[in-house]
């Protein structure tokens, strides 16, 4: 306001040496509505450009952020009008995105990182990772034929559904087999299977076993039909799976919206963390128009206190957890596997992409705003099977046989 009113040069310099800032701005704003300006301000600045939004999600826990703001009313509480679509698979997922059916979406995390690549896809569509929806919640699920298999040695020639070729669960399970010594490429079959078919799929013997989401794990076992080999943090510890995914062309063209919408799945994200919460976040994201599940088979993913399939009760509080942190090096290794698997053939500078998708700064910044501890650095080593990845040297990941140590 000063600048405009006295230009800059020798008079204002002077005029500030003289009075101050402060005296400055008394006089001037005597003459200016200065109160109401401020408030026609910071309404303009914080109004959702776009209030009525449609947010495609897959039926599975992962999304529990997504879905639960909408009936526990984050949404709404952010000033929008929020409707939450269950969509079939992550093919249409992506194909509604990119056809700007949907404003933003729940999308596993390699998603954006291979659509902003152009990679499964007819041209680059830059999308981006705003907050991580979930880590952890995955587990290796095998039929009840194979409960004297435990060993994946023994699985050569199995046959394995993950959700999607751009997905952890097919670099989790990728690297499993390759640190036990079986070529996922020759010695099994791995085959893309949208996660509410999976266990359709193994009830069939179509299938011997998959690595996927929940709830349809623990489904698997409620129906009796098979049996939870290990869950996904015995691989990796706070591993990410999925992402709250928005178009990067939202961050310049709607920035009120996209921080309206951070703001809510943000704030959603750090209710369902919290233990006393899981029980009654079980209840609302169960209902038909959402997960369609029991509520038992929710409850217990969401507590961590659950049967295994094998006569046992496990109790693992952080078997999924919710820390919505868009860390970069998670990208980095991400980028690792795609071009381990012969998804990326070209070099790729992994820093750079990874800090163009994964959007650090801004979720950090609304964490921050919340009250929530953000990292003081974005990279990190990774431990993967005891083994460690640093995002300073990533070439040994891009290896098929890995001797990162």
């Amino acid at each position: 306001m000063l600048r405009a009113v006295i230009p800059s040069g020798p008079v204002r310099r002077a005029l500030l040496g003289r009075f101050g800032a402060a005296t400055l701005t008394a006089t001037v704003g005597s003459f200016f509505p200065l109160a109401h300006a401020r408030e026609a301000m910071a309404q303009a600045a914080g109004a959702p450009e776009k209030k009525d939004l449609k947010i495609g999600f897959i039926p599975i826990t992962c999304a529990t952020p997504i879905i639960m703001a909408h009936p526990m009313g984050f949404y709404a509480r952010a000033g929008l009008n929020v409707e939450v679509i269950r969509t079939a698979g992550w093919a249409v997922i992506r194909d509604k995105c990119i056809a700007g059916e949907y404003d933003a979406a729940h999308m596993l995390a390699p998603m954006p990182v291979a659509m902003s690549l152009g990679v499964g896809v007819a041209q680059p569509i830059p999308w981006a990772v705003a907050a991580i929806e979930n880590i952890n919640g995955q587990a290796i699920t095998l039929a009840n034929k194979h409960k004297d298999k435990r060993n994946p040695k023994d699985w050569k020639g199995f046959r394995f559904a993950v959700p999607f070729d751009f997905s952890m669960h097919n670099y989790l399970l990728r690297h499993y087999l390759a640190e036990a010594g079986l070529d996922p490429d020759r010695d099994v079959q791995i085959r893309a299977v949208p996660p509410p078919e999976m266990v359709a799929n193994l009830r069939a013997d179509n299938i011997d076993g998959f690595l996927g989401p929940d709830p349809f794990n623990q489904r698997a076992v409620f129906d009796g039909i098979g049996f939870i080999h290990l869950l996904t943090r015995e691989l990796w510890d706070g591993h990410p799976c999925c992402a709250f995914a928005v178009p990067r062309s939202m961050l310049t063209e709607a920035p009120n919206t996209f921080a309206a919408l951070l703001r809510a799945i943000i704030d959603a994200t750090a209710f369902a963390q919290k233990p006393e919460n899981r029980r009654e976040v079980a209840a609302a994201i169960s209902a038909q128009n959402y997960l369609n599940q029991p509520e038992t088979v929710v409850t217990q993913v969401l507590t961590g206190t659950y049967a295994d399939g094998l006569g046992q009760v496990q109790r693992v509080p952080d078997r999924i957890g919710f820390a919505p942190f868009p860390w970069p090096s998670m990208a980095m290794w991400i980028l690792t596997q795609m071009k381990r698997w012969g998804q990326v053939q070209r070099d790729l500078d992994y820093a750079q992409v990874a800090q163009q998708v994964f959007l650090s700064l801004d979720a950090g910044k609304v964490m921050k705003e919340a009250g929530q501890a953000v990292p003081a650095n974005p990279l990190r080593i990774e431990t993967i099977m005891g083994k460690s990845f640093d995002p300073a040297n990533p070439a040994p990941w891009t290896e098929r046989s890995v001797r990162a140590g």
